[in-house]
């Protein structure tokens, strides 16, 4: 209904066909065939991924009915929570496989014309995009004079999302009714608590395909006012920094941007953990900043080496039982992922102590499987030691650590015997990044 000076009057408004193109045959192929090859557990009604084509085979054209007629209802959330490394826990919320591929339907349309919207300086769930644009986006700004900066940290972001507000800046693109509606609906959805059910008011659950394409809408409302504005910046999800050329500055934007972030959006800031300052030392993406030669450059922050050190601890306990084949894989694999991610820093330094490090406890690791006295014995011959040095050794009563760092060891589990067992190293696999 439209209103005139006088009189209601009906008015026809354009109506996209934007749930046509959701429910296309092509789509929803391809959204099945994202969500079975990402994997992942079951919701609340237990169907796993490899459920989910016999399940479409029989309920196909219902399920395509109902969502066109508006009639279906979303399954409530699966309540999963994921410890965090500085304390507390992260709550996750997993979708059923068929509410997965609706939502993975919905967001392969919708992602496309919100691209065109999104900021150039976001980088968090978004194509050919990634942390290391984000860090590289940083380090120009850090070299053009910006090196202070406001560390945003936005309290329980997913969980504090007012779906008012969200439903209202989809509303300004998103012309069909049905979609929004549907989009509603996965918001109110609810969770499920072990057996208990409960409703959900705000927030956007963590764990849904659609889930990072709503965050990116409602936090690019904040981009396009740090944009009005003038300000330099990089985010990546809920991630923000925002750079200045003086503390005072950075002092003023906190306050003015803490203003909009919770008069306009609604949404929290945590002063506590919100930071202003000199760059230098400041954690973003688990990377660190420094000043050499008059160039800024990343480096891996403390936090993240000491991540990575109780990760290393864990994998080569002595208790683990695991076993040579086992031990190398599960390192390989932590090894690539880690230096994979973290190679934008300079840290071949670093990565020597660090391997040296790890070929001792990779030393302790086997000195433990070989755990009889006689199997001790006849290794350390095979490796070079005379009759009488393997005798001693083998009936050493030393602890496994103090002997995986004696000279002994050293030359007969010689580095190039580990490297040539296929024991992998931080260094040799950071160099080969650093060669292509």
């Amino acid at each position: 209904m439209g209103i005139t000076e006088n009189n209601l009057v009906e008015v026809r408004l354009p109506k996209e066909d934007l749930l046509e193109r959701i429910l296309s045959p092509s789509n929803l192929n391809m959204a099945y065939k994202r969500v079975k090859s990402n994997g992942g557990s079951g919701g609340v009604d237990k169907l796993g991924t490899e459920d989910l084509l016999p399940y479409l085979r029989i309920h196909k054209d219902a399920l395509v009915s109902s969502l066109r007629k508006g009639r279906y209802r979303p399954n409530p959330v699966r309540r999963v929570e994921i410890p965090k490394p500085d304390g507390g826990v992260r709550k996750l919320g997993v979708p059923t496989v068929v509410d997965r591929m609706i939502q993975q339907s919905i967001s392969q349309i919708l992602m496309p014309i919100y691209e065109r919207e999104f900021s150039d300086n976001s980088f968090g769930f978004r194509p050919n995009r990634g942390c290391h644009d984000a860090l590289k986006r940083a380090q120009l700004h850090l070299n053009a004079g910006y090196t202070y900066c406001v560390d945003l940290d936005l309290e329980k972001f997913f969980d504090t999302v007012q779906h008012s507000k969200l439903i209202e800046i989809l509303s300004r693109r998103i012309k069909d009714g049905r979609v929004i509606s549907l989009i509603h609906k996965y918001l109110n959805a609810g969770v499920m608590v072990r057996q208990s059910y409960e409703a959900t008011t705000e927030g956007v659950p963590q764990g849904g395909n659609l889930s990072p394409l709503l965050s990116n809408v409602m936090l690019n409302e904040m981009d396009k006012e740090l944009e009005r504005r003038g300000h330099k910046f990089v985010r990546y999800a809920d991630d923000c920094m925002i750079f200045c050329k003086s503390k005072r500055g950075a002092e003023r934007v906190k306050e003015s941007m803490t203003k909009y972030i919770e008069e306009e959006l609604h949404l929290r800031v945590n002063r506590k953990k919100t930071t202003v300052g000199y760059v230098r030392g400041m954690k973003y993406l688990g990377y660190s900043f420094y000043k050499s030669k008059g160039e800024w450059r990343l480096s891996v922050h403390p936090k993240s080496y000491s991540k990575m050190e109780t990760r290393i601890r864990e994998l080569t306990s002595r208790s683990s039982g695991k076993g040579y084949v086992r031990l190398k894989q599960e390192l390989a694999w932590f090894i690539r992922g880690w230096v994979g991610y973290f190679h934008l820093a300079d840290m071949q330094s670093r990565l020597q102590r660090t391997d040296e490090w790890l070929r001792r406890r990779i030393r302790m690791c086997i000195w433990k499987y070989w755990k009889k006295a006689k199997t001790k014995f006849a290794n350390l011959q095979r490796c070079g030691l005379n009759k009488g040095k393997a005798w001693e050794y083998a009936n050493t009563r030393l602890g496994y650590w103090r002997i995986a760092g004696s000279y002994i060891l050293s030359t007969t589990i010689t580095n190039e015997r580990l490297l040539k067992a296929g024991y992998p190293s931080f260094l040799q696999y950071y160099g080969k990044l650093h060669r292509k």
